[in-house]
């Protein structure tokens, strides 16, 4: 049985049958114990007794009458005193028959013709006082409620198994269209237990996955966009190539349309590798000043061609823990960024800085800026502010989406703000410990 909804409400009401078993076994038990030697009935019986046979002895048969009559009127029942032969001394009736029911036992209930016996002796064994009344415990008069119970506690098992059975199979269904293809498929649980925790980690997941499979089929339309371009000059240079005097122009047209190529593919797989596994990367300590420097000496040249200047503000060098390449390529696509929309004359400043447990770094151009529409968007792979530039004026469009997946590998934040004039992208990483700069 692989049901949830069956499974639930069978082991309900087996737990419900079980305790109402246990019940009537308990309570018979404690009725036996309570009617037995030296129990309370016993010891009512044994007052009884002693009442009724003062009552004979003084008065007679007529007074015991009185005396079993009154004692009926608190307890209900038919009472009999008789002598040692089973005869009733109150109606001179034969009473041996119950007598014989007992069959000496005086400490324990007995059944008679479907009532319930109590019987006590004198010990002289002259006088015995027989209770004849209904069983106090009959399991026959409490079937009815019994059914009741059970109807009642089998429709809140019901109940119960239709909302845990219920949510499993939206989720289930939820799972089945997911996987067939349907990505935006959620189950949007409003529950607050782990069913609905469980519902809300798929919606989750599902987001995520939805992200990233929209993202890789972004990626593949852009990177189709962006090779047709460079393949179509490439094919247009062969051909130029077989029919042009200038054999030298035209090897040298193919050379540049390859090297954009290379340009490209290498700037993929940097994505590629930048969007890989964690695990695969290698994580040491790493000072930002010193690696600052590093790159601004790298970019330097690039600087003096834009006609621009870098200027740094290194005044702490703090440590985060990380995949070196990864920090340099991430850093060092910011600073290229900011070089090339910087105007000629003008300054990229960058600054290093602490702000509580994170390292932050600045970097600033004294450009256009970006439209407030597309301050996120210029992390997005491919995405130019304008359209109509190329890789002359704005790069393949990766620079920027290479250092956001950096940054994030790194748990860090990386984010733009236009600074009127220029703009401003700020990397915060998670700081491990303080080395002043020497």
């Amino acid at each position: 049985m692989r049901s949830v909804y069956v499974k639930i409400l069978l082991w309900c009401l087996g737990t419900l049958i079980l305790s109402l078993a246990g019940f009537v076994l308990v309570s018979r038990f404690v009725l036996l114990d309570t009617a037995g030697k030296g129990g309370p009935i016993e010891q009512l019986s044994a007052l009884q007794l002693a009442d009724a046979r003062d009552a004979y002895e003084s008065g007679g048969a007529e007074a015991l009458a009185r005396r079993l009559a009154r004692l009926r009127g608190f307890v209900s029942g038919e009472y009999y005193l008789t002598d040692a032969h089973g005869r009733d001394l109150a109606s001179g009736e034969d009473r041996s028959e119950l007598i014989a029911t007992v069959g000496g036992r005086w400490d324990e209930p007995h059944r008679y013709d479907g009532h319930f016996v109590i019987a006590a002796t004198t010990p002289d064994q002259r006088y015995r006082l027989i209770m004849l009344t209904d069983p106090p415990f009959d399991v026959w008069r409490f079937i009815p409620y019994c059914l009741l119970i059970i109807v009642a506690v089998a429709v809140l098992c019901w109940a119960l198994a239709v909302s845990i059975a219920s949510p499993l199979g939206h989720l289930t269904r939820a799972v089945d269209r997911f996987g067939a293809g349907d990505l935006s498929v959620r189950t949007e649980s409003a529950r607050k237990d782990e069913i609905g925790e469980l519902a809300r980690a798929f919606d989750r997941m599902a987001g995520r996955i939805t992200t990233l499979v929209t993202a890789e089929r972004r990626l593949l339309q852009d990177v189709s966009h962006e090779l047709r371009s460079p393949l179509a000059r490439l094919r247009f240079a062969v051909q130029l190539s077989r029919r042009a005097e200038d054999r030298d122009d035209s090897a040298a047209q193919v050379d540049k349309e390859v090297d954009r190529l290379s340009e490209l593919v290498g700037a993929l797989m940097q994505v590629t590798r930048a969007e890989g596994d964690a695990s695969s990367h290698r994580s040491e300590p790493v000072e930002l000043a010193p690696l600052v420097e590093a790159i601004l000496e790298d970019c330097a040249y690039e600087a003096r061609e834009r006609g621009c200047r870098l200027v740094p503000s290194l005044e702490v060098s703090p440590v985060v823990c990380g995949d070196l390449e990864l920090l340099r390529r991430a850093i060092e696509n910011v600073v290229e960024n900011a070089i090339r929309y910087a105007p000629p004359g003008s300054a990229v400043e960058l600054d290093l800085a602490v702000h509580g447990q994170s390292a932050t770094i600045s970097i600033r151009d004294y450009g256009s800026g970006v439209p407030e529409e597309d301050l996120t968007r210029i992390f997005t792979p491919f995405f130019r502010v304008d359209p109509a530039r190329d890789r002359a004026t704005g790069g393949v469009g990766l620079g920027l989406a290479i250092a956001m997946r950096a940054v994030t590998l790194h748990h860090g934040d990386l984010r733009a703000e236009n600074a009127h004039p220029g703009l401003r992208v700020i990397l915060d990483l998670p700081r491990l410990a303080e080395s002043p700069k020497s």
